[in-house]
């Protein structure tokens, strides 16, 4: 397959563009249909794959600590994100637990395993194993990530019933809207220059 990094096609209107050194912050858009084509970004190889670290962590606290905390008689019961979708999954909830095991959780998780898996061996200036397959993907499954779906349901559920009982967020809330930040801020980063970087298999020299 041959490989033009100095173009870029839009993936809207396929138009193709001659590619042009942005500043910091800055986003270059299609002249036809104004979709964006590519962002300047102040985050470096090693920026990102930090980020990614840390968003992996995070991820693993999110959904093994108590999202929710209930109290009522004496009483009290918890449950993290794994158990909610576990309990979703029952009866004829089936789809909605499907649903949201996909979204909450599997996405986010590729999204994580998927561009540290790419950054590892971009750091290095190298291509990662399947690099092509886990870009499609990463590009595919950008939209379904809904954390901050789920962290807006846990907050309107907390404001509802704590006129009834006695409900505190656990710190698998708090970890969730840590997560939240950091998957937007990875997926508002333009991953696709490694392409462009990365065409070949020989070792590449990273810039700033």
């Amino acid at each position: 397959m041959t490989l033009y990094p100095a173009l870029v096609v839009c993936e809207h209107c396929d138009s193709v563009y001659r590619k042009h050194d942005l500043d910091h912050d800055e986003v270059a858009r299609c002249g036809r249909c104004r979709a964006v084509l590519y962002r300047a970004s102040r985050l470096d190889i090693d920026h990102l794959l930090a980020l990614t670290l840390t968003a992996a962590i995070v991820f693993v606290i999110a959904n093994v600590s108590p999202v929710i905390r209930i109290t009522v008689g004496g009483m009290h019961n918890e449950a993290n994100l794994l158990q909610a979708i576990s309990a979703l999954s029952q009866g004829s909830a089936l789809i909605v637990g499907l649903v949201a095991a996909a979204t909450l959780f599997l996405v986010p998780l590729l999204q994580i395993v998927l561009l540290g898996w790419v950054l590892l061996f971009a750091r290095a200036g190298r291509r990662a194993p399947g690099f092509g397959f886990a870009m499609r993907v990463l590009h595919h499954i950008r939209p379904w990530s809904m954390t901050e779906v789920f962290l807006l349901g846990v907050l309107v559920a907390i404001v509802k019933l704590s006129g009834m009982l006695n409900v505190i967020a656990g710190p698998g809330t708090y970890a969730t809207v840590v997560l939240t930040v950091l998957v937007t801020v990875i997926a508002k980063r333009d991953v696709r220059i490694l392409w462009g970087r990365l065409s070949g298999d020989t070792d590449v020299e990273w810039g700033t």
